[in-house]
């Protein structure tokens, strides 16, 4: 009964706007009104729906943003497919599904992994967003970014002394927080955020699925999907995590 209604919502929206030979049975669009008004959660699961359909249809206008900036962290470059993710480093459920996405990368080497800071949580995830995107190698930056979400909860302290144990100093931290390309970089990751209705972290990108939430089944599953649609042919070299990585974000 729930599904005819919602279907019933999505006919007498269809209906809308300038086509007179659309009609809808006046009784029935009062029972459909009826059960709205009891029910009015089905509203908010509809607009909800419907913003997810908005974000993917929307994702091809921000791809080249999304995979391809130069100032986002990268695991595996030459990999065929990437999977785009935005994150805080005090988000808690970012540090859940933090050491299964460090797996996938190492285990799976024909895919890109794109890290963006989507920064909402205040100045300590500035702080180490900042640190990480200092790291000059790629096993300095796993490393870091490893630790830094593996820390419940983070704060200055902490993360000065994780950024310490692995080769950052915290006054240079500091002054990349401060710079205006990382502040930049910041407002550029959150425009497209908005852009793509998304609303918090984490949030993951595979192809033309966006995956809000930390959803590990989901994500695995559209990366074999996209693997499928883009099978080996164009394949690059494997090349573990830990070989290479794109250039510190907001750095020289």
């Amino acid at each position: 009964m729930r599904l005819l209604l919602i279907a019933a919502l999505a006919l007498l929206t269809a209906s809308c706007g300038p086509r007179p030979e659309a009609k809808v049975d006046p009784a029935f669009g009062q029972k459909v009104r009826t059960y709205l008004l009891a029910n009015p959660e089905i509203l908010i699961e509809v607009s909800n729906a419907l913003k997810t359909k908005q974000a993917r249809e929307s994702l091809g206008v921000y791809r080249q943003q999304l995979e391809r900036d130069p100032r986002d962290r990268v695991l595996n470059p030459n990999g065929r497919i990437t999977v785009v993710q935005l994150f805080d480093y005090n988000c808690g459920y970012c540090k859940i599904i933090a050491p299964q996405v460090l797996e996938l990368a190492r285990t799976h080497p024909q895919v890109r992994f794109v890290f963006k800071d989507m920064v909402i949580f205040g100045e300590t995830s500035e702080f180490a967003a900042a640190a990480a995107a200092l790291a000059s190698t790629p096993e300095q930056f796993i490393a870091l970014h490893r630790d830094l979400m593996a820390a419940k909860p983070l704060n200055d302290a902490v993360a000065a002394r994780i950024m310490a144990a692995h080769g950052i100093a915290p006054e240079a931290a500091r002054r990349e927080q401060a710079s205006a390309a990382r502040k930049r970089y910041l407002q550029d990751v959150h425009a497209i955020a908005n852009g793509l209705a998304i609303e918090g972290t984490p949030a993951f990108i595979v192809g033309d699925t966006l995956i809000p939430g930390a959803d590990p089944d989901a994500l695995k599953a559209a990366i074999a999907a996209e693997l499928r649609r883009k099978p080996g042919a164009g394949q690059q070299a494997s090349t573990a995590p830990g070989k290479a990585a794109s250039r510190p974000a907001g750095g020289a």
